[in-house]
């Protein structure tokens, strides 16, 4: 180790005593540019970093690239494999339906054959039905006329001896809806005489039954509660005089009663009350029996037992008579309906026509009788 070294604070002020003090003699050297060249250092190095991150960038950023080409590239190989796959599938099937396509084709070749075979054996079947529709179709006509006459006979024969006039109208109805089905326009005169006979039917009894039955079995069940006629009824007529006031004061006390003569059967109220029962049943058997005639005169009957033995003053008694009235006037008389035009045509076309049943047997043995060598 030197003496310099050892030294170096005594030193280093010499020196820069010599350095900043220009020899004598001499000129000053010009300074050195020694800031332009660190900037232009730092520069080129700041450079020459950039220039290196942007490779570095590049290099990473092509890298990344590389690897999602790279996957893209796979996936599209993996749907190209399965779309091969699925086409190679899709082949086959197009193959297995086009051999079914032959098979279903020969099979409708088959069953259009057999179509036309059975439409051919259709065809026999109903020319075989429409002659044996020929040969019955006399039986049925005679049976519907049968059927036809019966109806009508019922229908007559009902409103005779019931005078119901409605269920005498549902048989009219039933005979001409059966004789609809005769195919034979000869008889659709006699249709139209039915229908003629059957509106005279309804309008002959436009009235229910239904409400006036109510009615009258209302007027039974109030009819026990109804007041009878007092026997003793005080003067109507009532004066102001001083014989009045008189005669009132010793009602209140002597009260005296006559029977007006009325029998016994009448005064006992048992037997008024059953009286008038048994008018109201009268009339409503009549009107079960749809007998109009009968109703009416058990109703008058009915409203002459309730004025003379019942109380007139009773507000129920008042509207049990109008009850009755109203019934009255309800079983309006009506002319009776003529019934038979319809039969007696009916049976004079059956035997203009032949179609009577005894003469459907004569004709196959007539037949048979022909056939005969």
């Amino acid at each position: 180790m030197s003496q310099d070294d050892l030294t170096p604070e005594r030193s280093a002020p010499i020196m820069g005593a010599s350095s900043d003090t220009p020899r004598a003699g001499r000129p000053a050297p010009p300074p050195r540019p020694a800031g332009g060249a660190l900037a232009l250092a730092l520069l080129l190095a700041l450079l020459a970093i950039v220039g290196v991150g942007y490779i570095a960038w590049r290099q990473w950023k092509l890298m990344h690239i590389d690897a999602a080409a790279l996957r893209s590239t796979a996936t599209l190989e993996q749907r190209v494999t399965g779309m091969d796959r699925t086409l190679s599938a899709t082949t086959s099937q197009g193959g297995l339906l086009a051999q079914r396509l032959t098979d279903a084709e020969q099979v409708n070749r088959s069953l259009r054959d057999e179509l036309l075979s059975q439409d051919q054996r259709m065809r026999d079947l109903e020319d075989a039905v429409g002659r044996l529709s020929e040969k019955t179709l006399s039986g049925q006509d005679a049976m519907r006329l049968d059927e036809t006459e019966s109806l009508l006979r019922m229908g007559a024969e009902r409103y005779t001896l019931f005078h119901d006039a409605q269920g005498a109208a549902q048989a009219f109805a039933l005979a001409g809806q059966t004789l609809a089905g005769v195919n034979d326009s000869a008889f659709n005169d006699v249709r139209q005489s039915i229908d003629a006979e059957h509106e005279a039917l309804l309008k002959s009894q436009p009235t229910q039954r239904e409400p006036m039955l109510d009615s009258v079995v209302q007027l039974r069940n109030d009819l026990p509660d109804l007041p009878l006629k007092p026997l003793d009824e005080p003067a109507t007529t009532e004066s102001s005089g001083a014989w009045a006031r008189i005669r009132r004061a010793l009602y209140s006390v002597i009260q005296i009663q006559r029977d007006n003569g009325a029998p016994v059967d009448i005064a006992d109220a048992r037997i008024a009350r059953e009286m008038v029962a048994l008018d109201l049943a009268q009339a409503q058997a009549a009107l079960i029996a749809w007998d109009d005639n009968a109703c009416a005169a058990a109703l008058k009957r009915a409203d002459a037992g309730l004025a003379a033995q019942f109380d007139p003053q009773s507000p129920s008694v008042q509207q049990a008579r109008e009850r009755i009235v109203a019934l009255g006037n309800q079983l309006k008389p009506t002319a009776p309906v003529k019934l038979g035009a319809a039969l007696a045509e009916l049976r004079s076309l059956r035997a203009v026509h032949a179609l009577k049943p005894d003469a459907a047997p004569a004709a196959p043995a007539a037949a048979s009788s022909g056939t005969k060598p």
